[in-house]
């Protein structure tokens, strides 16, 4: 249903005015710390960063407050989503920082070897074109360059997945269809957690882009992971 890039940039648009109140309250702000630990593994300093299926732009805000880059570019297929994070941009002061466009990122509107670094945020599992969306992020890291994805995982425990199916499947979609009024979204949403690969099996996609010392790290019992990769 969510299969097409039109229809993911329609989803999250129809969402957005409630996605991060949903994101925070749904993670009991475990959220912000998943983040944190992404921005903390980075290198500091860095010139260049683009921040891939941005969002509201939290990744990117996070990055910038951090001294880790000087520039980061936002890029996402959802215009609302943008309109939020750069009016979050704007309340933080850091419009000379960090800019947003509208793009693919299995077709990244950018020059090879551009970036220091690339980050994305729980959106890689909604990629289209997945395989094409890894190379094009390697295309646009100069050799050297750092590349970290944060993403959601099903549970391996047995007792996790019982806690993580109930909340996942049963609760956030109600309390999403209560909030945002949008059924089809907060159904989709944990159906996509679970269809996604995770572990090793993503650590493959990434070594098949031409990456090298990858490498993941569990969150949270395994809620979420935090791969690290580089562009020798």
């Amino acid at each position: 249903m969510y299969d097409t890039k039109a229809n993911i940039g329609a989803l999250f648009d129809r969402i957005a005015g409630h996605y991060d109140g949903l994101n925070h309250l749904l993670s009991l702000n475990i959220d912000k710390r998943w983040r944190h630990e992404a921005v903390k593994s980075l290198p500091d300093c860095s010139q260049f960063c683009l921040d891939v299926a941005t969002g509201t732009g939290d990744l990117a805000i996070a990055i910038v407050q951090a001294g880790k880059a000087q520039q980061v570019i936002g890029v996402d297929l959802s215009d609302k989503m943008i309109n939020i994070g750069e009016k979050k941009v704007r309340d933080f002061n850091l419009t000379t920082n960090i800019s947003f466009q509208h793009a693919d990122c299995a077709a990244l509107p950018f020059d090879d070897k551009t970036f220091n670094v690339v980050t994305c945020s729980y959106g890689v599992r909604n990629f289209a074109e997945l395989d094409k969306s890894l190379a094009e992020m390697y295309r646009v890291l100069v050799p050297g360059g750092e590349l970290r994805i944060l993403e959601f995982a099903y549970p391996t425990s047995r007792v996790m997945r019982s806690v993580y199916d109930f909340y996942f499947t049963k609760l956030l979609p109600i309390v999403g269809r209560i909030v945002s009024h949008d059924k089809s979204a907060y159904d989709y949403l944990p159906q996509s957690v679970k269809s996604f690969i995770w572990g090793d099996e993503f650590l493959e996609r990434l070594h098949k882009a031409g990456f090298a010392n990858t490498s993941f790290k569990s969150q949270t019992f395994g809620i979420s992971m935090l791969y690290k990769a580089t562009k020798l």
